[in-house]
């Protein structure tokens, strides 16, 4: 049986066991003292690998090196570089992502089939590679690398995005830990970002992928910011299975806490993106219930999210709910205008499709803090 799961203070992607990280300022970013672009992982065990990634039509090559080694097999490292995204470069760029796999597999000690490679940054440049190989040799691992790791993918973000959890299986303590970035060009599916997780977790590879694109659609797909996406988007775990414990399917009593271990990691993830957001001043929280079925409850939570009309009533703490409304009506949604009931922050405003008479300079007050949240109730589904 599994246990309830908790965060851990200061976690990171190296807080599972068996995975070591570290990072260094290999050039790729205009230098500034304590600045980072470049950082890799290993696991100290082969790993149980799957990934999500960008829906674009225009893709890094970077991403297409992933997928051709995620596809072969087993995975035991990553390489990731900031300030340059591999992409719209020619055939250049499938080389380059094929030899910084390479150039990182010796520095770890493994095949370059085993590392998959992730790059961020700015779009129809090429990879510097003598810097890169220069730099690969520069990076210490540790086993609390994974801060650095954190920082070195940054690009537009203000700071580094990471989290971890525990929870018991089999009497085992077992981990997730996670890091990300993403701070602009952030809208469905996915975002302009990069995360990774790790967990010391034995799971089953169909069900890990199945979890983790459950996941990402109850997390980094339901996040926008100002909708735009990007060439590069991924989002991998690495499984390593070193707790030891029975490998975890879709059929195991710990299947369900390890879906809810891998969305807390995910979600967490991305209201840190969200709170990071350019020129974000407070997070939008729009949660639907009551929907016909969960694909109209995202319509409508995406949709009232992205709205510009929203945005700015939340940015002038002005709460003038008939924006919300009405952006909900054009989500494409299925609502009842008579069953539709709307909070601001736990403030009721409409019930039943009619207004309620609330105190106005009471929501002003509520909407001028870190966190605004919307909740509807559409009282048609479960």
């Amino acid at each position: 049986m599994a246990g309830a799961v908790e965060f851990v203070e200061g976690g990171t992607v190296t807080t599972p066991r068996g995975f070591l990280a570290g990072a260094t300022y290999a050039g790729l970013k205009t230098y500034a003292e304590d600045k980072l672009d470049l950082g890799l992982i290993l696991s100290e065990a082969p790993c149980i690998a799957a990934g999500v990634f960008t829906t674009s039509a225009i893709k890094s090559p970077s991403v297409t090196v992933t997928q051709e080694h995620l596809a072969a097999g087993q995975v035991r490292g990553l390489v990731v570089n900031a300030g340059i995204a591999n992409a719209c470069v020619g055939d250049q760029g499938y080389k380059d992502a094929k030899e910084m796999a390479a150039i990182a597999g010796r520095r770890l000690g493994v095949r370059a089939e085993e590392m998959v490679v992730c790059s961020t940054g700015i779009i129809g440049v090429e990879l510097p590679m003598a810097l890169i190989r220069a730099g690969v040799q520069k990076v210490q691992l540790s086993a609390e690398g994974g801060h650095a790791l954190a920082r070195a993918m940054m690009t537009t973000d203000t700071r580094p995005k990471e989290t971890a959890v525990t929870f018991q299986v089999d009497g085992r303590q077992v981990h997730l830990g996670g890091v990300t970035k993403g701070s602009g060009m952030i809208h469905p599916n996915m975002a302009t970002m990069l995360a990774f997780v790790t967990t010391d977790v034995a799971v089953e590879r169909r069900f890990l992928q199945s979890t983790l694109k459950e996941a990402a659609d109850a997390s980094f797909n339901m996040l926008t910011v100002d909708g735009d996406t990007s060439t590069n988007d991924t989002l991998l775990v690495l499984a390593n299975g070193l707790a030891g414990n029975r490998p975890i399917g879709a059929g195991s009593p710990e299947a369900a806490t390890f879906k809810e271990a891998l969305a807390q990691v995910c979600v967490a993830l991305t209201r840190q993106m969200a709170r990071d957001g350019e020129g974000a001043s407070r997070i939008i929280v729009v949660e639907v219930d009551g929907a016909g079925n969960t694909a109209d409850a995202r319509k409508a939570a995406r949709t009232i999210a992205s709205s510009s009309l929203v945005k700015s009533a939340v940015y002038g703490a002005d709460p003038n709910w008939g924006r919300v409304v009405a952006a909900l009506g054009r989500s494409g949604a299925a609502v009842d205008e008579n069953r539709i009931d709307l909070f601001i922050n736990g403030v009721c405003i409409m019930e039943s499709g009619k207004p309620i008479p609330f105190h106005r300079d009471a929501v002003v007050a509520l909407m001028r803090g870190p966190e605004v949240t919307f909740r509807l109730q559409l009282n048609l589904g479960d």
